[in-house]
Parts: C-alpha cells; structure tokens; sequence
C-alpha cells in the first residue's frame, strides 16, 4: 500500500477560517465504486459542487471494488487533480481512494470507508447519482443540528422499479422483522445515511467477516431518523445488482440476525414424526387388525424414504449454512486487502 500522499494541509488541522466563524464539523463521503467508471467523477464534482461552497470541511472516501472495468483508472484520475472548481474561500477539501486487490464486495468497501475515514460525521452514498449529494447536505444539517440524533437514514418514498421487485422488498423486511431474533429492520431503509463518529465506530468494533449493514445499524441502536427522498435516474450504466445476488443478500441478513430456519426445522422434523406416527398406527390398526388389509409394503417404503430423505438433506443445508457461516468468521481472515491507498488535500 502506499503512503497517504498529501500535498497541502492535512484535512484534520483545518485551514484557517475567519475569526468571527468557526469551521463546522467535517464529514467524510463513502463512495463504494464497482464498474463505475464513468459516473465517479460527476459525483465527486456534485459532492465538491454541494458542500465547498457551505465551507464544510469535506473528505470523499472512494473505494474501487475490485472492478472489471477502468474505475481504477478513473479514481487515479481524480486523485491526481491538481485542483477542482472550488470557490475562493473553501474549507480543508480530501481525496482518498482506496483500490482492492480484486473484488470483495460492497459491505467489505463500507467497512473500509470506514476504517479510512477521518471525518467528525459519516456518509455512505452510491457512485452512480441516484443518491443526491444535496440531500446528503440536508441530512448531514439536520445530523449536526440535532444532539439527540446519531443517524440520519433516507428511505425511498416511492419505489421506481418493477412491481415484481417491489413486492419481493417488502416481503422481505415483513419476513425479516417475522424471524429476527434480536432486531426490527425499518421497512425500505436504504445505506443511504449520515451518521456520527460514534456510531462509525461501534460498527468498527464489530468483528464479522459477513456482514449486513443495515441489519448492523439496528443492531447497534442509536436515535435515528428517518427521511425520505427520491431516487434519481442511474446517469451510466447499469446495476450491479442483479436478482440473484439481492436473494443472496437477503438470505445472509436473515442467517445473520436469526436462528429462524434450525428452529423451523426442528418444528418440520417435530410434526412429521407425529404425522409418521399416526399413520402408523392407522395402518396397524384399522388396516390390518379391524379390516384385515394386508399392509402395503413397497409403494408406502418407497414414498417414506424419499419424504425422509428429501428432509434430512433439508435440514443438513441449513445446518451446514450456519456452520459454514461459522466456519468463515473462524478464520479470522480481513475483509478487505487493498492494493493501493493515496490520500490528497486541496
């Protein structure tokens, strides 16, 4: 990795600010980047064009997830500026960008953000613009203004996408919310959050390798408020997200906060030995005592083993789901390598 590199003051002495004001808070924007080569570089112009001119000291976070395309390249770009479009007077503005040495994943990038940060308050906002920089601004103002608020979370106040994927989101969080042992996950609460450094910080503290964000933010506590806001058309490109990966993020925020499948399991396993029992005796005694039925052998042998069968193999995923899952954390191993760091100050 390489030395942070930087070329004027370091954002956390500050710049002088004119004795009558006071600098206020800084804030560090998390950008995870994946294939996202053509849209990092108009947020970080959004993200410098919103909070310079308030004179909030600002530091952007931005973390290439291992991408197949030239996002690498685009980050290099933007860290060897030799400066933005800032106005006269501006307070401490940073650039850090982290490369990963392939891809992890965007909850190890979060968590790196993270790590990297140096900001009194914290932002997680998505590359590709649908999050708003400026409502960024407005979460991060009511963050400051309020003492007894720790995060500020936006949910979307109308959902753009398919019916289908819609109905699928909200049976989850019901789901969820159902099963959860420990936690209620605020329904159609995105990552989308301005959080205080305290709250960075006990997410830090939080050794799992697999990790579920938003299931991480409940569990932590903390006063939160909600906002809601609207999403904006993705600028280039297309979602990483595909239906396959939003069912294995689903599945690993509920095999992470409850224990709901080994209890439905032993529930299964309860009523069909006492249904396997009954039948039992049914056969016994009304077929074969009172009517005199000779018992059925081959049909009914083959219909139990494969019904028993299928159920065991059931159970032993499961099972083998939470000791994998185990297996995992047991190694210890870090959730992120990164390939490069470089950290400028304009």
């Amino acid at each position: 990795m390489n030395e942070p590199d930087s070329t004027a003051t370091p954002a956390s002495s500050g710049v002088a600010a004119p004795a009558s004001s006071a600098l206020p808070p800084s804030i560090s924007l998390i950008v995870p980047c994946y294939n996202e080569e053509r849209n990092v570089g108009p947020l970080v112009d959004a993200i410098v064009g919103t909070f310079c001119p308030e004179r909030i000291p600002c530091e952007i976070v931005l973390v290439n997830d291992g991408s197949s395309d030239n996002t690498s390249g685009a980050l290099a770009e933007i860290a060897a500026r030799d400066m933005f479009d800032l106005p006269r007077r501006h307070a401490p503005l940073s650039i850090v960008t982290i490369d990963f040495s392939r891809n992890f994943g965007k909850e190890s990038a979060l968590f790196a953000g993270m790590e990297a940060a140096t900001g009194d308050t914290l932002c997680f906002i998505d590359a590709d613009l649908q999050q708003d920089p400026r409502i960024a601004l407005s979460m991060y103002r009511y963050l400051v203004s309020h003492d007894e608020c720790d995060v500020v979370a936006a949910y979307q106040a109308e959902r753009k996408e398919g019916k289908v994927l819609a109905w699928l989101k909200e049976r989850f969080y019901a789901f969820f919310n159902a099963t959860s042992d420990e936690i209620e996950l605020p329904s159609d609460m995105s990552d989308f959050r301005v959080f205080t450094r305290q709250v960075a910080n006990a997410l830090l503290s939080l050794p799992e390798r697999q990790r579920f964000t938003k299931g991480l933010f409940a569990w932590v506590g903390f006063n939160t408020h909600a906002v809601p806001y609207t999403v904006n058309e993705r600028r280039e490109g297309k979602s990483s997200w595909s239906t396959k990966s939003l069912f294995k993020y689903a599945y690993t925020g509920i095999t992470s906060f409850s224990t709901w499948p080994l209890k439905i399991l032993k529930f299964i396993g309860s009523l069909v030995a006492v249904l396997s029992t009954l039948y039992l005796l049914y056969v016994l005694i009304f077929d074969y005592l009172i009517f005199g039925i000779g018992i059925p052998g081959y049909p009914t042998l083959v219909c139990l083993i494969l019904l028993f069968g299928g159920l065991q193999l059931l159970a032993i995923g499961v099972v083998g789901d939470y000791l994998a899952k185990s297996y995992v954390e047991s190694k210890q191993r870090p959730l992120y390598i990164a390939r490069d760091i470089t950290r400028r100050t304009y």
